[in-house]
């Protein structure tokens, strides 16, 4: 088995009342489940299944898009779980990560304004990113289940804008479930983490 589901780093009921029991328990059980499997699935008819995640992404890539589809969704919401933290968000950011925001976007509002364009503006579905490349933080969106990383960057922060991921909770409102996600659940020691490792 190529792809299997992690756990979730907290409970169904963790992150309320910014996000509910009801939308993890589906997207996470119902919706991350499925691309594990399909994916698994579509990765051994690839011959593909003894390679890791991102060089499934990045391999089937324009080839097949099966299974890019749910390799990259089970890719993002292996590190979107991640994202999340109960008494998350806030504006004070590791330091290094901050310096970076600062010099790269311009500090912590104009990433927050930007980071929420690009969710909001985002048609259908996708997701919206901060991403390393070359060298720099930059925000980006991506349609479906791609992800910066076949744009040659590294994403240390995505937020997922398909309807599944608010809709019980905001019903079409995006903007305020991307304000609401912004302000109060992004695990920026996570964040840290990966920008450390891009660096």
């Amino acid at each position: 088995m190529a792809f299997e589901l992690p756990e979730l780093p907290y409970a169904y009921d963790a992150l309320q009342p910014y996000m509910s029991a009801e939308t993890l328990e589906f997207h996470h059980d119902k919706h991350h489940q499925a691309y594990v499997t399909v994916g698994s699935n579509l990765a051994a008819e690839a011959g593909m299944d003894g390679q890791s995640v991102e060089e499934i992404v990045k391999a089937s890539y324009g080839s097949n898009a099966g299974l890019f589809n749910n390799a990259g969704q089970h890719y993002n919401h292996i590190h979107f779980w991640n994202w999340m933290k109960p008494g998350g968000g806030g504006t004070k950011l590791p330091g290094a990560l901050e310096a970076k925001i600062n010099e790269d976007i311009g500090g912590y509002d104009q990433f927050r304004e930007g980071f929420i364009q690009a969710g909001m503006t985002q048609f259908g579905s996708g997701w919206a990113w901060l991403a390393m490349k070359d060298g720099k933080l930059e925000i980006m969106k991506t349609p479906n289940g791609e992800n910066p990383l076949v744009h040659d960057a590294t994403p240390i922060l995505g937020c997922d804008v398909w309807e599944h991921s608010y809709y019980i909770d905001y019903r079409n409102a995006r903007p305020k479930y991307l304000e609401a996600w912004v302000d109060n659940l992004i695990n920026w020691e996570y964040v840290e983490g990966l920008f450390q490792a891009a660096s």
